[in-house]
């Protein structure tokens, strides 16, 4: 029991359900939050937030702290590097004390130079959006669209003030600023215009928030004329709409988990009809990218892990596709980007991304010459294709960035490789990337697999089995957990904290096998991968084993609640961030957001008695143990539409009634932001807000609140 100098925590009420399914009943005294509309649920959800910020009362100075030194770190007033579109340079510029980008454009005439990314506002510059305008005085400010016409003419971007990810849309005319059309509202992510901007493609969401629906709609027109151009009542798939880099082609992509589809429609014939590139095939998926007189496919029709072919401008088969470059051991190809002089594929291998560009040469017979790949100086990186709209672009923008290494734009020259650093992310407050190290390391899993597992540290810091650590991991959907810089993060490395990645089965890391080695009946290999790496890290000293912590979002929540029912000795500390950690239940209902698509990743209960049983044996909620666990922390947002509140709720319920914690060393805690989605706080002070108030908790549990070097941060 707390003692009367704290706090007491919120109690659920508990309301008789049971579950019956493939013979077994269960029951779940917390069903009830499933309603998301019951006065009951908001009332606990704001106990829980009063309970949080009393048991946290003594980390105010500290996350006031951390929140100081992102700030002093981060250049408050700066431009994004400048792109060439047409007659225009675009680029968006964040101010100080705004929570939003501002969008904007400069006159750009043949031969003028790229304006200076540290300069002032330029001649003539335009505001193309200003997301601090469109936010107004709403809490949550989010775009789900944001398209140009191809006559400059135009803008249309949709934008939700909710969390809730639906979308009310907005057209334009960026010289005059006059609105054109509002009536659009409630629609999915994305659209597009059509070549003269007369009309807007847009999709629509059904009950359970997958876009299902492709809409044509005419500019200033009454939405009750649209017209439906394609529904998809496969409920695995999802759909999306694109333009080509040419601005000739519309492009609506179609897919599942396994099975994808591409149809194609001239951009200048908005009322023409859709051609699909090549039927669906379950199992297989391509992507299309047109390249002027063809097509260039990635697919993996003969190889797991893709290979890239050609194919007719006009194709409608698989028959048509022509081979061009099968890849190698090791490698997997993700996506290709076309331009007038070279092609760029973009693929994985060794377990890091890469670019290889493959020069045009109409001389050959595969139109292509010899690939090279893009040189990148850092061994562990993230390197990808920046913003490149024109398709006769003799460079190139690439952006490069490593776990120490901030975000860095370069210009490279398809012809010759040359590279041009066009801006490095700017890191004030006196920070020198030559304080901090980062390494690969492989861990042994325990079917002797070898997981890759990223380390960074501040110098200085060695593997001397006393320093405080933090452990991520994501492991689902083949998403990679790729390096990337993050300001944030200098203020836990600067305490000390070690910082470990575990690149665990389940994610893309190492190719297709990896990605189906944790999906599916095998998805436990995801979590026995992340306890692995913690031993890990005990043993070889980078972190001692009682200062270890564990973080993790959404499936990265589902990996927490899981590993820390699996083994939870080893950490002091977890944070489950918007946790998927009622996920039988969930995939248990094709009713809710998402379920029916992904039964290609978790695998079907409903219907397969092995797949009941798999997911009942891992699922976080159903399997917490009366033994002592970590100090936990679940944050969520009330409007998420893709995690619902509920699960967070329900689980940590269920861990404040069974774990055995001392509530003094280890309180289990939640937070819910009232006005938020699925990725958290909008606006980038409110998000350094959220990051300080959660790492603040998990430095204070592992006795890592003052910085190793004494020093201050200022800007």
């Amino acid at each position: 029991m707390p003692s009367p100098s704290l706090p007491t925590p919120p109690t659920a009420p508990r309301r008789p359900h049971v579950r019956e399914q493939h013979g077994e009943a269960v029951e779940d005294p917390y069903w009830w939050m499933r309603d998301l509309e019951d006065p009951e649920l908001l009332a606990h959800l704001e106990a829980e937030n009063a309970y949080a910020e009393a048991r946290t009362e003594h980390l105010t100075g500290l996350r006031a702290t951390l929140f100081g030194e992102i700030k002093a770190r981060v250049k408050e007033d700066d431009l994004s590097v400048p792109v060439a579109s047409g007659p225009w340079w675009y680029l968006s510029r964040t101010a100080e004390g705004k929570q939003y980008a501002t969008h904007v454009r400069v006159p750009r005439a043949e031969g003028d130079p790229r304006p200076d990314p540290d300069a002032d506002a330029a001649p003539g510059e335009q505001v193309v959006l200003d997301g601090n305008v469109e936010a107004g005085d709403s809490e949550f400010f989010s775009l789900g669209a944001l398209t140009v016409g191809a006559d400059h003419r135009l803008v249309a971007f949709a934008v939700d003030t909710a969390g809730d990810e639906r979308f009310d849309l907005t057209v334009r005319d960026i010289d005059s600023g006059e609105v054109l059309d509002t009536s659009l509202t409630g629609i999915g992510y994305g659209c597009e215009l059509s070549r003269d901007g007369s009309f807007v493609f847009y999709t629509r969401v059904d009950d359970a928030w997958r876009p299902h629906q492709l809409w044509r709609h005419r500019v200033g027109g009454d939405p009750a004329d649209d017209v439906l151009v394609h529904q998809e009542d496969d409920e695995r798939f999802w759909m999306g709409v694109s333009a080509s880099r040419d601005e000739r082609w519309l492009l609506l992509g179609l897919g599942s988990k396994t099975t994808s589809e591409v149809w194609m429609l001239p951009s200048d014939e908005p009322e023409g009809e859709w051609r699909v590139v090549a039927p669906r095939r379950d199992g297989i998926e391509y992507d299309v990218e047109p390249a002027g007189d063809r097509l260039l496919v990635v697919h993996n029709t003969d190889t797991p892990d893709s290979d890239l072919a050609w194919a007719p401008l006009e194709a409608t088969s698989h028959e048509q596709w022509v081979p061009l470059l099968a890849s190698g051991e090791g490698e997997r190809f993700v996506g290709v980007d076309a331009f007038d002089s070279a092609t760029v594929l973009s693929l994985r291998t060794g377990g890091l991304t890469a670019l290889r560009v493959l020069p045009r040469d109409v001389s050959s017979v595969s139109g292509h010459g010899t690939p090279w790949d893009v040189s990148v100086d850092q061994p562990v990186h993230s390197i990808g294709l920046g913003d490149n709209p024109e398709p006769d672009q003799v460079a190139v923008q690439v952006v490069v960035e490593s776990w120490t290494t901030p975000r860095t734009v370069l210009d490279v020259d398809l012809a010759t490789g040359a590279r041009t650093e066009l801006k490095r992310q700017p890191v004030l407050g006196g920070f020198d990337p030559a304080d901090y190290v980062e390494s690969r390391e492989w861990v042994t899993a325990s079917d002797g697999a070898s997981v890759p597992l990223s380390v960074v540290r501040r110098r200085g810091v060695e593997p001397d089995g006393t320093n405080p650590g933090l452990l991520t991991a994501y492991g689902a959907y083949e998403i990679s957990s790729d390096p990337y810089f993050s300001v944030a993060r200098l203020g836990l490395l600067d305490r000390g904290v070690v910082f470990a990645i575990a690149h665990v089965r389940g994610g893309g890391e190492m190719g297709r096998r990896w990605y189906d080695d944790g999906k599916l009946l095998a998805k436990p290999t995801t979590f026995s991968d992340t306890v692995a790496a913690a031993d890990h890290l005990v043993a070889t000293g980078w972190v001692a084993p009682d200062r270890l912590g564990l973080e993790g979002g959404s499936a990265g929540g589902l990996l927490v609640g899981a590993v820390l029912n699996l083994a939870p000795g080893r950490f002091r500390v977890a944070h489950a961030a918007v946790p998927f950690v009622d996920a039988l239940n969930t995939i248990l209902q094709p009713e809710l957001p998402l379920t029916v698509g992904e039964w290609e990743e978790w695998g079907n209960p409903l219907e397969d008695r092995e797949v009941y049983a798999a997911m009942r044996a891992y699922t976080p909620y159903e399997n917490v143990r009366a033994t002592e666990y970590p100090a936990v922390l679940a944050t969520s947002s009330l409007q998420d539409t893709r995690v619902y509140v509920t699960e967070p709720a329900k689980w940590v319920a269920r861990l404040r009634e069974t774990v055995t914690n001392d509530p003094h060393t280890r309180p289990v805690l939640m937070r819910t932001e009232m006005s938020a989605g699925h990725g958290g706080r909008s606006g980038r002070y409110a998000a350094w807000e959220q990051v300080a108030w959660e790492w603040a908790f998990v430095l204070d549990r592992l006795g890592a609140t003052e910085r190793v070097d004494g020093a201050t941060v200022s800007g």
